[in-house]
C-alpha cells in the first residue's frame, strides 16, 4: 500500500476562529488545535460554537492525539467537548496545557481527563511512520508553537497564529533558525494563518505598543478603566508595567481573569513589576481616581460588554463617570465594529473620555502581508492552504503566496470538510468532501440546537410570537370556550382589538370544521389554525410571527381535563 497524506479543515477556513484541522499519515489522525468561535449576531441565544466531528466519531481508533499551537480561545476552547468523547493525549506548550486545563476542569464531562503532554520547541516525537516537533512563533500569547508532521511524503507545516516582530521579548520570539531547517528539510504543504493578510502599511511592534499605552497612563490624572481580552497576556503585561510606571494599582475585574493572571504569574509568564500591584475591588475604594487602574477582561467581546454596563450603571462595581479615561486595548473584529462604536458613544455620554490602541496604531497577533510571505519563503513549500479568515482573507492571502512563486494549481483555498489528498504520485487534489457543520452550545446543551430553533428564535425576535387558547368537547363536536388570543412582541393588544376579535372568529371557524370532520386528526387541526392564522395575520400586519395554538380537550359529563395540548407541535 502507498503511502498517503489527507488534509481535512474541521473549522477555520471561511470564518473567524474555530481552529481545528485534521492531518491523516495513512492510517493515523493527527488533531491540529481544537478551537472554537463565539456567534455572530444572528445565532440568538448561542453561546460559543464548535467544530462538528461526526467523522473523527466514526475513525477515532485511528486519532493520535491533538496538538495545541498556543492558548487563546480560538485554539483550544472546544477541548473540554473533544476529550469528553475522544480519550487521546494532548500536547502543548506548557502555558497551553495549564490554560486547557483550566478549559477542562470547569467542564462536568471533561473534567477527569488528564492525558496532558508539555512539549516545547526542543521536542520530537516519534509515532513510527510520522514524528511530530515544534517550532517558536510570535503571538500576543506566550510559548506559542508552529507544528511540523514529518511523513514519508515529506514535511506538513501548521504555523497557528504567528506574526513577525523583531523586537518581541524572551518568551515570544519566533526561532529563524529553526524556520529555516525545516524549509532545507522540504515540505509538502504549508497550512498558515491568513488573518492578517488584508492588512496594510508596517505593525506597529509590541514595544511601540507598550509605550502607547504607557503614554495614555502617564497623560492622565484621573481613573483609567481598560478594556482587554482575559487570554491576550502581553497586552496585560503592558498594562501592568504602565500602571506601575505610573504608580497606579490594577483592579482585576471579569470572570476568567483571574485565573489566567494567576497562572501566568506561577509559570514566570507574567510578571508584577511591584509587590503591590494588584488590589482587590473592595481596596480600590480606599485609592484615589489618579492611583486607580480598572483591567476589565473577558472572553472576545465581553470586554466591551463590561464598559457598557459601566457605562449604564448596571455594573454592581463600577460606574463610568467624568474625568475617567477607558482605553480599548482590543481590536474589534468587522462582526464588533458596531458594538464598539455603540459603546463609546455610551462612554462619551457620562462626560468620559475614550482612546483606542486601533485608533492611533495598528495592533495585530497576525502577521501583515509581507510576514506571510516571509513564511512562505522560507518553507518552500509544494502546497500551500491559506487557513485562519474569511473567504476574501484567504483569497488574499492566495495572491500572496503566487507573488512569492507558488503557482495557482498549487493553492487551495479550502471549506469545511475539503479533502486534501497528496500520495506522492499524483499532485494533491481535491477529494470527495465529507459532511462538516457546526455544534452550536447553548447552556449546558451541546448540539441539540438545530436550524430550525434557530429560526423560531429569529422570528421571535422579529415578529413576536401569536397564542390561540381554545377548549373543545371532541365527542360533542362543539367549543366549550370561545378563543383566548394573546400575542407577545407582535402588537399591542389594547390598540389592535379588531385584530385580534377577527382572529378569535377565524381560529373557531377552524376549530369547528374539524371537529365536524368525520376523520378528526390533532395534528391537522393544529395545522389548520396555524396556516389560516398565518395568512390572516401577514394580510393585516406584513409580519410571520410564531403561532402557537394551544387546544385543550374537556369531557364535559366528567368535568376533568384530559390534558391533550399542543404546545410542542407548534413550535415544530
Amino acid at each position: 500500500m502507498s503511502d498517503q497524506i489527507r488534509i481535512i479543515p474541521f473549522g477555520g477556513v471561511r470564518e473567524n476562529g474555530k481552529n481545528m484541522y485534521a492531518l491523516e499519515v495513512n492510517e493515523d489522525i493527527f488533531i491540529l488545535d481544537c478551537g472554537l468561535k463565539y456567534p455572530e449576531n444572528e445565532l440568538l441565544g448561542i453561546d460559543v460554537v464548535i467544530p462538528d466531528w461526526n467523522y473523527l466519531r466514526e475513525h477515532a481508533d485511528q486519532i493520535v492525539g491533538v496538538f495545541l499551537t498556543h492558548g487563546h480561545a480560538d485554539a483550544i476552547g472546544a477541548l473540554p467537548y473533544f476529550v469528553s468523547e475522544f480519550d487521546v493525549p494532548v500536547f502543548g506548550s506548557k502555558l497551553t496545557i495549564e490554560l486547557a486545563k483550566i478549559n477542562v476542569e470547569g467542564d462536568p464531562k471533561a473534567k477527569k481527563f488528564n492525558d496532558f503532554h508539555v512539549v516545547d520547541a526542543d521536542t520530537e516525537i516519534d509515532f513510527g511512520v510520522e514524528t511530530v516537533s515544534f517550532f517558536k512563533t510570535t503571538h500576543t500569547i506566550p510559548e506559542s508553537l508552529g507544528i511540523a508532521v514529518k511523513t514519508p511524503l515529506g514535511q506538513v507545516v501548521y504555523t497557528g497564529d504567528f506574526k513577525f516582530d523583531q523586537t518581541a521579548a524572551p518568551f515570544y520570539q519566533t526561532d529563524l533558525a529553526r524556520l529555516g531547517e525545516i524549509g532545507k528539510a522540504g515540505v509538502v504543504a504549508l497550512v498558515s494563518d491568513s488573518a492578517g493578510a488584508e492588512q496594510y502599511g508596517s505593525p506597529a511592534t509590541e514595544k511601540q505598543i507598550g509605550d502607547f499605552v504607557q503614554d495614555q497612563f502617564a497623560g492622565h490624572e484621573g481613573r483609567i478603566i481598560v478594556a482587554s481580552v482575559a487570554s491576550n497576556i502581553l497586552r496585560i503585561q503592558q498594562i501592568f508595567n504602565a500602571a506601575a510606571a505610573t504608580a497606579r494599582r490594577v483592579v482585576l475585574m471579569g470572570h476568567d481573569l483571574e485565573k489566567i493572571v494567576r497562572t501566568a504569574m506561577r509559570l514566570n509568564k507574567l510578571e508584577l513589576p511591584v509587590e503591590d500591584l494588584l488590589v482587590t475591588p473592595k481596596e480600590m475604594k480606599q485609592l484615589s481616581p489618579e492611583e486607580t487602574v480598572i483591567l476589565a477582561t473577558g472572553r472576545m467581546g465581553e470586554p466591551i460588554k463590561a464598559l457598557q454596563r459601566m457605562a449604564t450603571g448596571e455594573d454592581r462595581y463600577i460606574r463610568i463617570s467624568e474625568g475617567d479615561l477607558v482605553l480599548i486595548t482590543t481590536t474589534p473584529s468587522h462582526a464588533m465594529e458596531t458594538n464598539v462604536a455603540k459603546t463609546r458613544d455610551l462612554i462619551f455620554r457620562t462626560g468620559a473620555h475614550v482612546e483606542a490602541i486601533a485608533d492611533s496604531l495598528r495592533s495585530s497577533g497576525h502577521g501583515a502581508p509581507s510576514d506571510l510571505q516571509l513564511m512562505l519563503n522560507f518553507m518552500h513549500p509544494d502546497y500551500f492552504i491559506p487557513i485562519q479568515g474569511e473567504y476574501r482573507v484567504l483569497n488574499r492571502h492566495a495572491q500572496l503566496a503566487k507573488e512569492t512563486g507558488i503557482p495557482a494549481d498549487h493553492i487551495f483555498i479550502t471549506q469545511r470538510g475539503d479533502s486534501l489528498i497528496y500520495d506522492g504520485d499524483v499532485p494533491m487534489h481535491l477529494a470527495e468532501s465529507i459532511e462538516v457543520g457546526n455544534t452550536m452550545i447553548d447552556g449546558i446543551g451541546v448540539g441539540d440546537i438545530g436550524n430550525i430553533v434557530l429560526r423560531d428564535r429569529k422570528i421571535l425576535s422579529e415578529d413576536g410570537i401569536f397564542i390561540a387558547v381554545v377548549t373543545i368537547d371532541r365527542k360533542k363536536k362543539k367549543i366549550i370556550a370561545q378563543p383566548k388570543i394573546t400575542s407577545r412582541g407582535f402588537v399591542y393588544v389594547k390598540a389592535s382589538r379588531d385584530l385580534m376579535h377577527e382572529a378569535s372568529e377565524l381560529v373557531t371557524k377552524a376549530v369547528q370544521n374539524n371537529l365536524d370532520n368525520k376523520e378528526f386528526d390533532w395534528g391537522h387541526l393544529k395545522q389548520d389554525v396555524r396556516e389560516q392564522l398565518g395568512r390572516y395575520l401577514f394580510d393585516q400586519t406584513k409580519r410571520h410571527p410564531v403561532i402557537l395554538p394551544v387546544i385543550m380537550e374537556v369531557n364535559q359529563h366528567a368535568h376533568r381535563p384530559r390534558g391533550k395540548r399542543s404546545d410542542k407541535q407548534a413550535t415544530e
